[in-house]
């Protein structure tokens, strides 16, 4: 079986991340969204709740396992039986920094395969902390984000104004 990991903080999920979700779907038996704890950011929302939205907004897409992890990103997908990470990028500055880590994860463990994906040019200018300002500032975020999760985003956003 072909797994998939898809990594992030996604806080919050946006429609970028599910287009990227939806195509590397097509590419592994199984794709596991899985959300990092990122010690150097402050989240909007709490891990449980970052992951139960993922299930939220991919519940259309049946061969996606949403999932959570600290810890080295390599070891995570070696306990995962997989050797495939795949990232999303929207633009140049994306690829730079991504393109390091991945060196740097194939230096560590040179199993390692990082998959790049664009995303669609739609959503190219989609970040979460692009959609966290915008609702901040009381801006629309439709079609931004998961339709089914965007009154959620925006009270939780308006709350810790």
């Amino acid at each position: 079986m072909r797994i998939g990991v898809c990594p992030g903080s996604f806080d919050p999920v946006t429609n970028g991340h599910l287009d990227i979700f939806s195509r590397a779907s097509k590419m592994f038996d199984l794709l596991i969204v899985a959300v990092f704890h990122n010690p150097n950011k402050k989240p909007l929302f709490t891990m449980a709740e970052r992951v139960e939205m993922l299930n939220l907004a991919t519940k259309d897409i049946p061969n996606i396992r949403v999932d959570s992890f600290s810890g080295l990103l390599n070891d995570y997908v070696r306990r995962q039986d997989s050797s495939f990470i795949v990232r999303g990028l929207r633009a140049l500055s994306d690829f730079e920094y991504e393109f390091q880590r991945a060196l740097l994860i194939k230096k560590i463990d040179p199993v390692m395969e990082t998959i790049f994906m664009m995303t669609s040019s739609e959503y190219s200018f989609i970040s979460s902390s692009g959609i966290k300002e915008l609702a901040k500032f009381g801006g629309p975020i439709t079609g931004l984000v998961p339709a089914c999760l965007e009154n959620r985003i925006i009270k939780r956003i308006r709350e810790k104004n």
